[in-house]
């Protein structure tokens, strides 16, 4: 394996990494924005009361998007352990 061969696979796992972790990621940030805008408009500043919405709509997200988690994972395995492009 040449260093180019090196950096194409980092640059595709990182690549992956991203494109997976992002609708959990979306699902927090979205949850937390709303959370916030709520404490804002009623002043109440307790920092565990967007915790528990926040984990609760991640595990949401991450149990409907296993499939699709799961059929990328496959598909970039096959492609790094066969060698294609």
């Amino acid at each position: 394996m040449t260093i180019d061969q090196a950096t194409d696979l980092v640059r595709e796992t990182f690549l992956v990494m991203l494109i997976l972790s992002a609708p959990i990621l979306m699902a927090a940030l979205s949850i937390g924005l709303v959370i916030s805008i709520v404490q804002a408009a009623t002043q109440i500043q307790e920092q565990t009361l967007s915790m528990v919405p926040k984990i609760l709509g991640m595990v949401l997200v991450a149990v409907m998007v296993v499939p699709w988690i799961s059929k990328h994972i496959i598909e970039f395995s096959h492609r790094m352990f066969s060698g294609v492009g």
